[in-house]
């Protein structure tokens, strides 16, 4: 499908206008989406892509405001409107230059600010504050392979042979300590071995790519590490006394960080033999 440029049109804006210092610089690194033109006069504050990220997209279904969860090329803006703006003009513009691209609008919050539109697979959602700013957050949708899980058995021999194994299948969103529901395969299978084997204990090793800051990705491990043995303890009844949590940060990278497919294998939870 074609990229259509969605351009914005400041609305009523006077000739004297004008934006302060502090507003002229875009954050470094940062650029507008090809798809979507700035409001005129706005400044980036902050940027983020993945090759394969997630973003919870508001929609309504039935009337009804809920959630989806949605996968693929995932970019985040963030701008600050210029001070001869205000939140009304800047939530016209936005939206009425969505409906002009043709974009279906899956949610639309009206006055306070917040829409989502889809066009094939590009899903975008914008947000709108009152503090001066708004968000807009693109996803070009695309398959993700089904994590291969190890069953018991292999976790098991991976343990023996080598004293830590790789646990594949334990999902959590970017930047998030909270376990998915589509970790729950994986997580029954270590349920299974530690029932197995009563006499086994592990560490529960967290680890993250290098992306963003040394003490963020050392307290995420951690508090994912966590979060699995809450899990296991919790919900699977594994005896506490089998398990540790530990996080290690980007210290043990398992592959180069300078490729998408390098930093998603380093995200990664082990089981360590203590």
């Amino acid at each position: 499908m074609k990229a259509i440029r969605i351009v914005l049109l400041c609305l009523a804006l006077p000739l004297a206008a004008h934006v302060s210092p502090a507003q002229t610089q875009d954050a470094k690194g940062c650029k507008d989406s090809p798809l979507v033109s700035r409001y005129p006069g706005s400044v980036i504050t902050s940027c983020e892509h993945s090759d394969l990220g997630g973003y919870d997209f508001t929609v309504t279904v039935d009337k009804k405001d809920q959630t989806r969860h949605l996968m693929g090329d995932y970019l985040q803006i963030k701008y600050n409107w210029p001070s001869y703006g205000s939140k009304s003009l800047v939530v016209h513009s936005l939206n009425s230059a969505m409906h002009k691209a043709g974009y279906s609008f899956d949610y639309d919050s009206g006055d306070y600010g917040d829409f989502t539109v889809h066009m094939g697979k590009t899903w975008i959602m914008i947000e709108t504050s009152a503090g001066g700013w708004y968000k807009e957050t693109i996803v070009v949708t695309k398959e993700v392979a089904t994590e291969v899980v190890a069953n018991a058995a292999a976790l098991s021999g991976g343990l023996t042979g080598n004293g830590h194994v790789i646990v594949n299948g334990i999902l959590f969103d970017t930047g998030k300590a909270d376990v998915k529901p589509e970790s729950d395969a994986a997580l029954q299978e270590v349920s299974k071995l530690l029932k197995g084997h009563p006499a086994l204990k592990v560490y529960v090793v967290g680890h993250t790519d290098n992306v963003g800051g040394l003490a963020a990705n050392m307290d995420l491990s951690k508090r994912r590490a966590a979060a699995v043995v809450l899990s296991l303890t919790t919900k699977y009844g594994v005896p506490a006394a089998q398990l540790q949590s530990y996080g290690d940060g980007p210290y043990a990278p398992v592959a180069s960080n300078d490729s998408e497919d390098g930093r998603a294998l380093n995200r990664r939870v082990e089981l360590v033999k203590q």
